[in-house]
């Protein structure tokens, strides 16, 4: 359930283009806090987290983990709480339905969209989890699962958040989407998704972190989708590589235009080539292949 209120958390930088990497680091880094989503306005990123007992110490801790993250001096920040009601219908406001392929719409349930011969319409929700369609990162990876899905793909979604890219997965017809996701709160919401997608029978959910040893358990997989931070992926690219069959596709996303090479550096030492990508705004989406 959600609290009663939110602690809102600004960061002010002083360079405002927004093609800056600063930019695209702290939205990671206020992600990475917990931030539900971040917000930009001019020279300020805005992210709304819950609750906590004492929130100058968190404020204070969050000053020297986003200074660290940035590798730099740390954001300007400062707080205020605001009540969920007036968080809830700001939030709904602001979304609304998004062509983001040519066969994927994502909705809120609270909107309208005519679907046409061959859309596809995700009803998504995204309460307490990443993944809306708001973002460049899930735009990218659902364009690029538009156009590398095949039938009968078995499917495995790394940090799957509010579910959005398992449901697209098994939509198209995935016979099987394994969903793992550490956090109890976006899995809430994930099931919430999964079920007003009526992928129940497809989608299977498990609270866990995505390491060797799970993806081990897990077998192989046609395609896997990993919208995570490059500094998860980066060392799971191993196992990522066993994990895929023969003619394995990875599709990965959660990654600065910056830390492309590098990215691709370890990608190619595990036998991976990229076949396809999908940049918009700082980010990067690509999808990898066995070589």
């Amino acid at each position: 359930m959600p609290p009663d209120r939110w602690l809102v958390l600004t960061a002010r930088v002083a360079r405002v283009d927004p093609e800056d990497p600063l930019r695209g680091l702290l939205v990671e880094g206020l992600l990475a806090l917990g931030g539900l989503s971040v917000v930009e306005e001019g020279d300020s990123l805005t992210t709304y987290l819950r609750p906590p007992r004492d929130p100058q110490k968190v404020v204070e801790q969050a000053r020297h983990f986003l200074g660290d993250w940035i590798g730099g001096d740390p954001p300007e920040l400062s707080w205020r709480w605001q009540r969920n009601e007036d968080w809830e219908r700001e939030w709904r406001r602001g979304l609304q339905p998004r062509k983001v392929s040519p066969r994927f719409v994502v909705k809120p349930t609270w909107t309208e969209w005519q679907a046409t011969a061959g859309e596809i319409v995700l009803e998504i929700d995204p309460e307490m989890a990443f993944g809306t369609g708001e973002h460049a990162t899930t735009r990218g990876c659902l364009r690029l699962l538009d156009r590398w899905f095949r039938d009968g793909d078995r499917v495995l979604d790394i940090g799957s958040g509010s579910g959005i890219l398992s449901i697209a997965a098994a939509r198209l017809g995935a016979p099987e989407v394994i969903a793992v996701e550490h956090d109890s709160d976006a899995n809430l919401n994930a099931r919430q998704n999964i079920e007003r997608n009526d992928v129940v029978g497809v989608v299977l959910l498990l609270e866990e972190r995505a390491d060797a040893p799970l993806l081990r358990r897990l077998g192989r997989f046609d395609l896997i989708l990993a919208n995570i931070l490059s500094g998860v992926i980066r060392p799971l690219l191993p196992a990522l590589s066993s994990t895929l069959q023969d003619d394995g596709r990875l599709i990965i996303s959660g990654i600065l235009l910056s830390e492309k090479e590098d990215v691709m550096e370890d990608a190619r030492a595990v036998g991976l080539e990229m076949q396809d990508e999908d940049p918009e705004d700082e980010w990067w989406s690509a999808t990898l292949a066995v070589l």
